[in-house]
């Protein structure tokens, strides 16, 4: 029998920023969090909040038997330039519907910083 692997999306509580020398090509606090059985958790980035003036469409396309089928970017600023830097699921299969209009960064050409939210409850309050 051939199962898919196993997926969950859920909110990251903090901010993301994506940086492609030296430009911030993505920053959220909206982030969600890709967890498949087998692979690195990756963050997905709300459309809204990636800035595609450092980004172009690129002619690759890849299917993944859990997520659908993907598409993906260019990048290019500072000087620098990297093909199929980012990618999204424009109609992810619908367990996956929580990263439509989401895009995923390859961490081996950006920089991505994720910054945990203060967990202001537990944290002390000095005088």
């Amino acid at each position: 029998m051939n199962e898919k692997p196993k997926a969950t999306i859920e909110p990251y509580a903090g901010t993301v920023k994506v940086m492609f020398s030296d430009a911030i090509v993505a920053s959220t606090d909206n982030a969600v969090l890709l967890k498949e059985e087998g692979h690195d958790p990756v963050f997905y980035i709300p459309f809204e909040d990636i800035y595609f003036e450092f980004l172009r469409s690129s002619s690759t396309v890849s299917r993944c038997p859990l997520k659908g089928k993907a598409r993906y970017w260019n990048a290019e600023a500072v000087g620098s330039a990297a093909d199929d830097v980012m990618w999204a699921y424009d109609h992810p299969l619908p367990e996956m519907e929580g990263i439509r209009q989401h895009g995923a960064f390859d961490p081996s050409k950006v920089k991505i910083e994720a910054t945990p939210q203060q967990d202001i409850l537990h944290t002390p309050h000095l005088p």
